[in-house]
């Protein structure tokens, strides 16, 4: 129960009015049927008794105006929790998108972690465990709790009016003995109830691993095949008959999952079977006690009606109890999530507001290998450059280039060795303000479907004459002149029918406008021309100085054209450095990794 209740007081932090109004609908949910059994029973025995006209017109007016007032108490609490609620799912991952926004990079970017967010993606949506599921079993307890107060209210005086002695052998359900037979049996049918069920719940969580694959197969094959990025794709290759064998698959996921599902809905209708078999000897037993004269006929729906309701309430609560236990392997992942620690250190010291050209970054024997693997993908690195170089990072794919713009920017901290900034190790300082020098154009950045000066200024609010001029400056001004709304234009039509779509190379120079708008002294470009045609990747490194103007730019290419516009140049192979200087000095190395790679460039453009 610990881990529900957490999951609770998580509720109630973030929407307390949620469960206010549910536990207010669930209030009159309960206890309004008890007034109309226990108005009726009134209103029958008047009838088979005095037959008083005053009294039962008395009755009668209590009985419309009570049932009215409660009608529009509970239409009006409902739709407090119906307001309350709407949105659930997105309220609802508000607790996962916070903790990811909040979340160290290292851990957003674990396999570990996509892992289990998708555990929970599943178990949200199909059966409705986890977080959501315990808004449903919150009505479950509250309705419960107060059907049993109400049915034992109503229900009590059932043992204590006695068959009179007239009766004759119908004086038998006054024995203690006969009673405490029946409560068993009652008792025993109403925990048999919720047993059942829950036996049948656990099904759920027992194989929930043949039911994630059956979805993780059927969404993709349903959503993400079809996609308008895969038609084209899926028409050239023919795709669609690879993914009938996945299809398929899924299918046999689905099959299983079914056939392992079958005792849970033989225990959900030996269930059914069992709460009829109740109400049957409650039946019996009422009808014969006012059959031998204990209380009048009206008395008959009242404890009936009570009783019944007494043994929903009590299957109810165990039902909820079950539940939380059937929950329990899906909240455990959800708070597994909740709880990934960030242990990266944030820092106080501020970066400060430097003079011109006073901000060095140096590296320091440093070697890095990603939490998950054994492999160093950086080894022994040093290195030192100040603000307004020009820094080209080159080397062969998987030879640390990324690796190395990661930890630049802080995303990772080294695993050995050092970064320091005019001398700091980065990690003392205030990690936004670090974060805040940095301006980057990642390989594979992404933009929102916003309006065009949105996607620039990463604001919503933002200054349009700045928006425009760095586009202009990353080439973009003569498409910007053809958009309908120029900077207000949506990009995409995700949330705008009337929004644009965009090419690769249109979408990098956004991108690369974005980068400049931000001004930071630092500009890193991670393949910043690979989506562009020739013509404009020689405009934009022909304004490249213009554009970073006295910023230190660090490029990350495969196109060593990029090079000749650099002051220096890094060569990576392997997780190392294993070349260091200008083109001109590069070049004359016709051993080195750097003349190989330019030649094997240049061949192809000269005759």
């Amino acid at each position: 129960m610990s881990l529900s209740f957490r999951g609770y007081r998580l509720w109630w932090k973030k929407y307390p009015m949620m469960l206010l109004s549910s536990a207010f609908c669930s209030i009159t949910t309960a206890l309004t049927p008890y007034v109309a059994i226990y108005l009726t029973a009134r209103i029958i025995n008047e009838i088979a008794g005095e037959r008083d006209v005053a009294t039962l017109r008395l009755l009668v007016w209590l009985s419309l105006v009570t049932t009215a007032v409660l009608a529009i108490v509970n239409a009006g609490l409902s739709k407090w929790k119906t307001y309350e609620r709407k949105a659930l799912w997105y309220k609802r991952d508000k607790f996962y998108t916070g903790k990811l926004l909040s979340m160290n990079f290292k851990d957003v970017d674990s396999a570990q972690t996509n892992t289990l967010r998708g555990k929970i993606q599943q178990s949200d949506t199909w059966p409705a465990w986890g977080l959501g599921g315990l808004l449903a079993d919150f009505d479950l307890l509250v309705e419960s709790v107060l059907t049993i107060l109400g049915a034992i209210v109503l229900s009590c005086s059932i043992f204590i009016y006695k068959v009179p002695e007239s009766a004759g052998k119908l004086t038998v359900l006054n024995n203690p003995i006969f009673i405490l037979v029946l409560v068993t049996a009652m008792l025993a049918v109403t925990f048999t109830v919720p047993m059942l069920i829950n036996k049948g719940n656990s099904y759920w969580a027992n194989y929930s691993g043949d039911i994630t694959m059956f979805e993780k197969y059927r969404i993709f094959m349903t959503k993400s095949s079809p996609e308008r990025e895969r038609a084209l794709d899926t028409r050239i290759y023919c795709q669609d008959v690879m993914g009938k064998k996945y299809l398929d698959e899924a299918m046999v996921h689905g099959d299983r999952a079914t056939t392992i599902l079958r005792p849970m809905r033989f225990f959900h209708t030996s269930s059914t079977a069992v709460s009829h078999v109740f109400t049957l000897l409650i039946y019996i037993f009422v009808c014969l006690k006012a059959w031998g004269g204990a209380y009048d006929v009206g008395s008959i729906t009242q404890y009936i009606g009570a009783t019944t309701a007494l043994s929903g309430g009590v299957s109810g609560l165990l039902r909820f109890f079950g539940n939380q236990q059937n929950n329990a392997p899906f909240l455990m992942n959800v708070y597994e999530f909740l709880d990934i620690p960030n242990e990266m250190h944030l820092g106080n010291k501020s970066t400060g507001k430097k003079k011109e050209n006073q901000y060095t970054i140096e590296f320091r024997n440093v070697s890095f290998k990603y939490p998950s693997s054994d492999k160093y993908a950086l080894k022994n690195l040093s290195l030192k450059f100040n603000i307004g170089k020009r820094l080209a990072v080159v080397g062969q794919n998987g030879s640390g280039k990324t690796t190395f713009i990661k930890l630049f920017c802080r995303l990772y901290d080294p695993t050995e060795g050092a970064i320091y900034l005019n001398g700091v190790d980065i990690r003392e300082y205030d990690y936004r303000e670090y974060m805040d020098l940095f301006s980057v154009v990642f390989q594979d950045f992404n933009l929102l479907s916003f309006s065009l000066g949105q996607n620039v200024s990463a604001a919503v609010d933002y200054d349009a004459e700045l928006a425009e001029e760095c586009l202009v400056k990353a080439g973009f001004g003569e498409r910007l002149k053809s958009l309908p709304n120029e900077m207000e234009t949506s990009i995409y039509k995700d949330f705008n029918k009337s929004g644009v779509d965009i090419s690769g190379g249109e979408a990098q120079k956004i991108a690369i406008a974005r980068a400049l708008y931000k001004d930071a002294p630092f500009v890193i470009l991670d393949e910043p021309t690979a989506s562009l045609d020739p013509i404009a990747e020689s405009e934009i490194y022909e304004k490249m100085n213009d554009m970073v103007g006295d910023k230190t730019a660090v490029f990350i290419s495969h196109r060593l054209s990029s090079c000749r516009f650099c002051n220096d140049i890094v060569v990576f192979n392997e997780g190392r450095i294993i070349q260091h200087g200008g083109h001109e000095k590069l070049i004359l190395d016709k051993e080195g990794k750097y003349f190989q790679l330019w030649n094997a460039q240049a061949q192809y453009y000269t005759t």
